[in-house]
């Protein structure tokens, strides 16, 4: 199938517009179906930031649902047995979908919706990342490099095993469990997990409850400032999870008595967060990123973008040779039902793979770069 879709910012440091989609045609053999044109993914993608804006939902903002969206469409990915990533948009089916950790995303699902009726001619697989890219740039954040042409399973045969996605109870060696199996090393981690200035917890969904940063519909570097600046205090909720939570007082407005009137903001972490600054490989990066905001949306936009690719496979056009791509085309599928149809379990828990340990070197070698450099 072609590929004719790249979405990310110009060369030399232009002035851009905050999607660009460029079009990448190849001679090869002819393919049944075409991906969508570059003016045709403009219009999807105007059509996302004309949802963006949602008054009854979370701070009045759908994007931060999109982008978790995205994430954890991507986050499955095991890159020993190459199962699992963005493609074929297993999430509409109960096995990938009636995972607990994608409790609250049939919201962002349910946004997307009318934009795929209205063009279907894009795929849910290709629709619910590029919503993603719009959504960070139109949050403030970097703009990020997106390539389509993923095709949408037909049935849940190739959807991944549960229980691939991170638990926020976890501490520094679970990140590393669920991150190093998808091929990412400890810098690349820690400048996912920025992705935490956005949106907030739901006691009802995750089991957490609260917003990272003040601002939750604002893509900054505000959530590694707060990590290092604030004093976080262990907090257990009435259901039995455990979180770490500050008080903002300053955020309280005062009565004409010079008295709190309201409530004062609580902001929150949850566990997998204070452990990026409890270990020392993770943070340094905190630290770098709490910073440099430059570097953080550098590296950002850099890690997301191959994170949107995990399980693709591309040939030297860009095009996409999946076997289920090449054997049914760009493949837009219908809407599944929410029917239960497999069992809940991880049927590959405990696997970090070979791939555990060239990473490690490699966190090795970037930690003694920044001692030399510090020298």
């Amino acid at each position: 199938m072609k590929n004719d879709s790249n979405i990310g910012e110009g060369e030399g440091g232009a002035s851009v517009p905050s999607v660009i989609l460029c079009v990448c045609r190849s001679m090869a053999q002819p393919q049944v179906h075409d991906t969508p044109s570059k003016s045709q993914l403009e219009q999807v993608a105007q059509a996302v930031r004309d949802l963006l804006h949602q008054p009854e939902y979370d701070d009045g903002s759908a994007g931060p649902v999109l982008v978790r969206l995205a994430w954890h469409s991507a986050g499955t990915y095991c890159s020993a047995t190459n199962t699992g990533g963005s493609n074929g948009a297993g999430m509409r089916y109960e096995k990938e979908g009636g995972d607990e950790a994608n409790a609250g995303l049939q919201h962002a699902r349910a946004f997307l919706e009318p934009i795929k009726k209205r063009f279907p001619f894009i795929t849910y697989a290709d629709l619910w990342t590029l919503a993603a890219v719009v959504a960070v740039k139109e949050m403030g954040g970097p703009s990020i490099k997106w390539r389509g042409g993923r095709t949408d399973f037909t049935d849940d045969n190739k959807v991944p095993p549960r229980g691939r996605l991170p638990d926020g109870s976890k501490g520094a060696d679970h990140l590393r469990h669920i991150f190093y199996r998808m091929g990412f090393n400890d810098q690349e981690i820690v400048a996912l997990s920025g992705a935490h200035n956005l949106g907030r917890c739901h006691s009802d969904r995750s089991g957490f409850e609260g917003k990272w940063v003040n601002n939750p519909t604002r893509f900054s570097n505000t959530y590694y400032k707060m990590l290092l600046v604030n004093d976080w205090k262990k907090k257990k909720l009435d259901n039995g999870k455990e979180q770490f939570v500050y008080v903002d007082e300053d955020l309280a407005e005062e009565n004409e008595d010079g008295e709190a009137s309201e409530e004062p903001e609580e902001l929150m972490m949850l566990p997998t967060d204070i452990a990026l600054i409890q270990d020392l490989s993770f943070r340094p990066w905190v630290e770098l990123y709490a910073e440099h905001k430059d570097i953080f949306f550098d590296h950002f936009s850099k890690v997301f973008a191959k994170l949107l690719e995990l399980g693709i496979r591309r040939d030297k056009n860009g095009n996409i040779v999946n076997e289920e791509n090449q054997h049914d085309g760009y493949k837009s599928a219908p809407k599944k039902s929410d029917a239960a149809t497999a069992a809940e379990k991880d049927q590959n828990k405990g696997q970090v793979g070979h791939e555990a340990k060239p990473l490690k070197d490699d966190n090795e070698k970037m930690r003694r770069r920044r001692q030399g450099a510090k020298l």
